[in-house]
């Protein structure tokens, strides 16, 4: 496939195989207390425990490409405060939902959270935050599969994971006290980030 974006550089590589295509589509998540739901009649899926925003100057920052972070990176600033607050490592979660604006994007995220000199000069972190376990990353395809409908991508990211800890809970088996735990990691235009933990 011929590039798309990025035709003007030599290195251009996004193309409509590796770029999410615009769909028509919504999405909705019901957030409500524990109080609410039994009140209701209704189960939870999942919890939502955390989260976390963050954004970068990818005009007039420092560093990355042309002297600024890249307009998709946030998500690598809001990560780390997420993981630090709720005492936990990028390690410790059954999946990632990780949008894939791009696939590119995806990669680059999981790249500067392996790499030493990303996460102590950008993030201010002693070391990496390091590799997770890609058998878990987007597992049920995200949105290069489903699509990139604005404004409805973020709910459609949180309602399926949600169906998907709530799955893997009912193998586990809700008896033993083992709860599985999900992180949310989007990037957004203008330079946003949003990120979450869920957990059933």
């Amino acid at each position: 496939l011929k590039p798309v974006f990025g035709v003007k550089g030599g290195d251009a590589t996004m193309t409509a195989g590796n770029s999410t295509p615009l769909t028509d589509g919504a999405s909705m998540a019901l957030l409500a207390s524990e109080e609410w739901t039994q009140l209701h009649g209704l189960t939870p899926l999942a919890y939502f425990v955390d989260s976390e925003t963050a954004a970068v100057d990818y005009v007039n920052g420092t560093g990355g490409v042309n002297g600024a972070d890249g307009l998709l990176m946030a998500p690598t600033y809001a990560v780390p405060r997420l993981l630090a607050r709720n005492g936990l490592t990028l390690q410790d979660f059954d999946f990632y939902e990780i949008h894939e604006a791009f696939a590119s994007v995806v990669l680059a995220h999981l790249q500067a959270w392996e790499s030493d000199e990303y996460c102590k000069q950008r993030l201010g972190l002693d070391a990496a935050l390091g590799p997770i376990d890609r058998t878990r990353l987007n597992v049920n395809g995200s949105s290069l599969a489903a699509g990139h409908p604005f404004a409805a991508t973020g709910g459609r990211i949180v309602a399926q994971l949600a169906k998907q800890l709530a799955e893997k809970k009912a193998q586990v088996g809700s008896g033993t006290g083992q709860s599985v735990r999900g992180l949310i990691s989007i990037c957004a235009a203008g330079g946003q980030g949003v990120t979450a933990i869920l957990e059933a």
